[in-house]
């Protein structure tokens, strides 16, 4: 998830510098909500990942 959201951070970067502006702020956006969820799953599975069993 984290590869598609830099994926679309380079393409908003390119149309950006190519002048599609309304290209490039949809992908930002897209960039951004995969990115959150990201961090989201990512903490999530830091708090209720796998536990190795107490000894």
């Amino acid at each position: 998830m984290l590869r598609w959201a830099l994926v679309f951070l380079i393409i908003a970067i390119i149309a950006g510098v190519f002048g599609f502006t309304g290209i490039a702020g949809a992908a930002a956006w897209m960039a951004q909500v995969l990115f959150l969820v990201f961090l989201v799953l990512f903490v999530l599975m830091l708090l209720f990942g796998r536990r190795s069993p107490p000894a």
